[in-house]
């Protein structure tokens, strides 16, 4: 049978939306650290870290050198995570979410679930949700397109921990979480399994119920989208059994350490249920290391700050992309963010696009060409985003541009004054400007050298960013919305006095 050009690379772009089995689509797992630096795997350079796991996949897959999340903490980057938009358009800004939050990731945004969905896709959540509770749990992962979900709505040190133990037998949580809140609770869909949650046995759940998700939905046959966004690194450390004492880099390493085994324990149902060669693994973080902590916090590695702050320590990230057979292994130095991972899983299930104003772009041919990607900037928003200030910083190409800086409590205790709390806003005029290909820590200002060529980079990248500040629109602030302790999730909720009796 003669068949045209045409006809082939039709034929042959529909197996490849579809998968390699031909009528399978693939399956997606999204793994998310908590508050990890650029510098904390051992595929990245630490010398320490036991990341055996995640190193096989950098070691397999592609490793992005040039990954960034969208805000230096944590709600608003899950927000654009999960929505391919900036986080100033959904209005989850400034700050994040609490126990008792009025506000949450707004029902008409559409989540990387609900593109999903109409596809036959199952979708669960494990771990760390922190977009929003609620009145009666309205903005929980089940009625975000999530069918399941495990996990914690918010951060786990939002809520007293000092008597709650984070390794076992008995080492008391490390320092101070939030009080006069009720105690952290462990969900499943919108009811409290535990309250207060068992740390040390936090992660053996999680496994279970991952590895019986992946089981399940291949033995059905059924295309499915795991997410796991870690609890780890983030304060407090915990740890398990197996990973208690493990690491040469302490309670820090052995929280690491346990979230690799994570990592390893997924990548192994999907071997054993048969569909680990039709399953793309996307693994990076939500924003930098809380050099507050010390040695206790992450590291940024040769990166300048860290949480809180729009340095590179702040906002770029570990990522590595996993797809065996499909992906070849390698470094990519293309730029990328977390707001390109929902266009880029849509595009290869041949999922329909919100119609909304969408800020990703398509990585495919990053990850399977090892070409060229289509995202030429970096927009740095900080924590607190507002339309007076805009953006803080433009990264195009090579080059960043600062028009604003300021320091934070999260990356204090540093050397570099810069990082400090004490580190005022100020703003740069003319911004300061860094090649990061050559000076990735930001220590030499290139707009004070009498250099034409810097001159036109400034201009170029002042048009980049004025054409993207035009096209912003600010949604309404859900974090300022307030909070009402009546809406902490309480398993006995009308005991009193609350919070201190929900306990269950």
């Amino acid at each position: 049978m003669h068949m045209d050009y045409p006809g082939i690379i039709f034929i042959f772009t529909l197996l490849l939306l579809a998968g390699l089995d031909g009528d399978a689509l693939p399956n997606f797992v999204l793994l998310f650290a908590d508050d990890l630096g650029y510098g904390d795997l051992g595929s990245y350079g630490h010398p320490s870290s036991q990341t055996p796991n995640l190193d096989k996949l950098a070691a397999n897959g592609l490793r992005f050198t040039d990954f960034y999340c969208t805000s230096p903490v944590c709600s608003p980057s899950r927000a654009a995570l999960l929505t391919g938009r900036y986080q100033t358009r959904s209005g989850v800004y400034p700050g994040v979410f609490y126990p008792g939050s009025r506000g949450g990731l707004p029902l008409n945004e559409t989540t990387l679930a609900e593109v999903l969905k109409p596809l036959g896709y199952a979708t669960a959540i494990i771990g760390k949700w922190h977009l929003g509770l609620g009145a009666n749990g309205m903005y929980l992962p089940i009625h975000q397109g999530f069918d399941h979900f495990l996990g914690v709505p918010y951060s786990h040190d939002q809520g007293p921990c000092s008597s709650l133990t984070c390794f076992p037998p008995d080492t008391k949580c490390y320092g101070t979480c939030d009080v006069g809140v009720v105690t952290v609770p462990l969900m499943s869909n919108d009811t409290i399994a535990k309250q207060p949650v068992s740390f040390p046995d936090l992660e053996r759940a999680y496994v279970d119920y991952a590895t019986n998700f992946i089981m399940k939905s291949a033995k059905s046959k059924e295309p499915f989208f795991l997410y796991y966004p870690s609890h780890h690194t983030h304060y407090p450390q915990f740890g398990g059994t197996e990973a208690t004492g493990h690491t040469q880099r302490g309670r820090f390493g052995d929280s690491l350490y346990e979230l690799d085994r994570t990592v390893g324990k997924i990548i192994q149902a999907l071997e054993d249920s048969g569909v680990h060669n039709n399953t793309l693994v996307f693994f990076t973080a939500d924003n930098g290391p809380e050099l507050m902590r010390m040695s206790r916090g992450g590291n940024a590695g040769l990166l300048k700050c860290g949480k809180g702050t729009t340095y590179e320590g702040g906002m770029r990230e570990p990522a590595i992309a996993y797809w065996p057979g499909r992906i070849q292994p390698g470094v990519t130095c293309e730029l990328a963010t977390i707001l390109d991972i929902l266009p880029t899983f849509a595009k290869l299930a041949g999922a329909k696009l919100p119609s909304v104003q969408l800020d990703g772009f398509d990585m495919s041919p990053i990850l399977f060409d090892n070409g060229p990607g289509a995202r030429k900037a970096v927009f740095y928003y900080p924590v607190d985003p507002s339309e007076k200030y805009g953006l803080f910083a433009v990264r195009v190409g090579k080059y960043k541009a600062h028009y604003y800086s300021r320091g934070s409590a999260q990356s204090s205790t540093t050397p570099d004054q810069d990082c400090s709390v004490l580190a005022f806003l100020k703003q740069h005029d003319p911004p300061l400007l860094f090649n990061l290909e050559i000076d990735p820590s930001e220590n030499y200002n290139l707009s004070v050298v009498d250099d034409p060529e810097y001159k036109d980079v400034l201009e170029m990248i002042q048009g980049v960013k004025k054409e993207f500040e035009m096209g912003m629109v600010f949604g309404e602030s859900q974090t300022s919305k307030g909070r009402d302790s009546a809406l902490e999730p309480c398993c006995t909720p009308d005991c009193s006095p609350k919070p201190s009796c929900c306990t269950c």
